[in-house]
């Protein structure tokens, strides 16, 4: 590791409704402090798997937090049968805990989200302290933008496989199945359900007005970015949802794994937070330096 950044530091970050929240602070040791960094999870995937990119952008002069959302990783009751949460707690008390902790009036603060990360900007009720936000692998989740053959096994997943371990667990065994971190079975249910629409929860009718008003509130200028070999989140799938940031600025980037000399495959819907993927983390950070404009 660099000499400009430091040991993680753990953090217990408290939301709005009190529950603790495990995060790590990665403070950049640069004479220059260029930002605050944010990273936004994936749906079960642990804040250690956003460690390298969390210590590379320390070590080129961001602070940078990451954190585990309730019911899953290290912010993970005892018992995860018979825990219950909505699953917009991820963003809208949890990541929103993560933003305050983070602002600060000298600095900006920028949001790096993978999936559902860039679902969570619009859950915030705090968006408007985020600068700028980044997100890779953000779409609409539906099996129908799949390729033919991911789109059965993902729908052999939900339909056939998912069910048995729930009902057998009372929550998303993850772990077990070697996909990710546990879920509550409040997630689970609510991702399944939102899985199962072309254009995620804005189709569906127990939400749809209200979180279209809500991400449309959303000013936030937004990178949109997708591998062409991410099978699920396509750029298709990405259109489909970020549409819906409608008063945002959305540049939308359609990644080539061969324009960074790797093979198609390679970065997939998990690849952006890999050592291979070290030109883009190059591309992210120098959008984030570039000089903020009025919004």
């Amino acid at each position: 590791m660099s000499d400009t950044s430091q040991a993680a530091q753990a953090v217990t970050l408290q939301a709005a409704d009190g529950y603790p929240i495990s995060a790590y602070l990665y403070a950049t040791c640069a004479e220059t402090v260029k930002g605050q960094l944010l990273i936004a999870g994936a749906t079960g995937v642990g804040q250690q798997f956003y460690r390298r990119f969390a210590e590379y952008a320390s070590a080129q002069g961001f602070n940078v937090l990451t954190l585990d959302y309730r019911g899953t990783g290290q912010s993970a009751p005892k018992q995860l049968k018979g825990f219950q949460m909505a699953f917009e707690d991820w963003g809208q008390l949890d990541l929103a805990a993560a933003v305050d902790y983070m602002h600060r009036d000298d600095l900006p603060l920028f949001l790096v989200g993978h999936s559902y990360g860039g679902h969570a900007l619009g859950l915030l009720p705090n968006h408007e302290k985020v600068s700028r936000c980044y997100t890779v692998g953000t779409g609409a989740g539906w099996h129908g933008w799949m390729p033919l053959p991911e789109r059965l096994k993902v729908q052999f997943m939900w339909n056939v496989v998912f069910p048995v371990f729930v009902a057998w667990k009372g929550y998303l065994p993850w772990k077990m199945l070697g996909m990710g971190e546990d879920m509550p079975i409040d997630v689970y249910r609510s991702w399944k359900r939102w899985c199962g629409m072309p254009h995620y929860f804005f189709d569906d009718p127990l939400v749809r007005e209200s979180k279209k008003l809500q991400f449309a509130q959303i000013s936030t200028p937004i990178t949109a970015a997708v591998a062409l070999d991410d099978l699920w989140a396509l750029p298709v799938s990405r259109d489909a949802f970020m549409q819906y940031y409608s008063a945002a600025e959305v540049t939308h980037r359609d990644l080539d794994p061969q324009a960074y000399n790797l093979k198609f495959g390679a970065i997939g819907h998990m690849g952006y937070f890999r050592p291979l993927a070290q030109p883009l983390w190059d591309e992210i950070l120098a959008w984030f330096a570039e000089p903020l404009t009025a919004k």
